[in-house]
């Protein structure tokens, strides 16, 4: 497992990039990369112009990057407050199934939730992890010679006006929420990263927090 701290976006693409390789060439075990992100926002595979509300390089000029990326999924945004997670597995011999891992990762953030006393779920047909009608998960991966990369992003402390500027995820009518709106407190990134790893370690039994 690497902390990485806050990290540009390029250069958290740059370093699982240069990971995926070496882990497909079988010379690094399993890794898992837990970061934040300078305010971002990210267009998977399958973003849709219409959800993004202002164009590029209005975000641009009110400090945001903008970034397309190979991951799956639509429009998301990163930035200070949140935890990202980049795992990057081997899913061979014993995990090929690609829905089987987006759910793993569903259920380590809802661990997560728990550890904190909040009972988050899933909502059928749609990815992340979720309080009520508002994601507190989100989840896009990228998935070559069955190594992952990209991956999940749980808002702690997140600004969430950010959301506003785009439809989160492509989905309209639902909202976004973060760990400590719902628990009307602070709480330290570094905390929720720990609480991370151990639910990471615990669903995949790998990568001992």
């Amino acid at each position: 497992m690497l902390r990485l701290g806050r990290i540009p976006y390029a250069h958290g693409l740059e370093l699982q990039e240069k990971l995926v390789v070496e882990r497909q060439a079988g010379r690094i075990p399993d890794q898992l990369l837990l970061l934040e992100h300078d305010p971002v926002f990210t267009l998977g595979r399958n973003a849709r112009a219409q959800n993004v509300l202002l164009p590029a390089e209005a975000l641009r000029e009110r400090g945001f990057e903008v970034f397309e990326t190979g991951r799956g999924g639509d429009v998301t945004y990163h930035g200070p407050g949140q935890a990202v997670g980049y795992p990057i597995l081997d899913l061979s011999p014993d995990r090929r199934d690609v829905h089987r891992y987006i759910r793993d990762l569903e259920e380590v953030m809802i661990r997560t939730c728990a550890d904190y006393g909040l009972a988050a779920s899933r909502v059928t047909g749609l990815t992340g992890t979720w309080l009520g009608d508002e994601k507190i998960g989100a989840i896009g991966v990228r998935i070559a010679r069955w190594v992952t990369s990209h991956g999940f992003a749980f808002n702690v402390g997140t600004d969430l006006s950010a959301f506003d500027l785009i439809v989160p995820c492509g989905i309209r009518g639902r909202g976004v929420t973060s760990l400590e709106r719902k628990l009307g407190r602070p709480v330290p990134l570094d905390e929720v990263m720990d609480r991370l790893a151990a639910s990471f370690a615990s669903v995949f039994e790998r990568l001992a927090a």
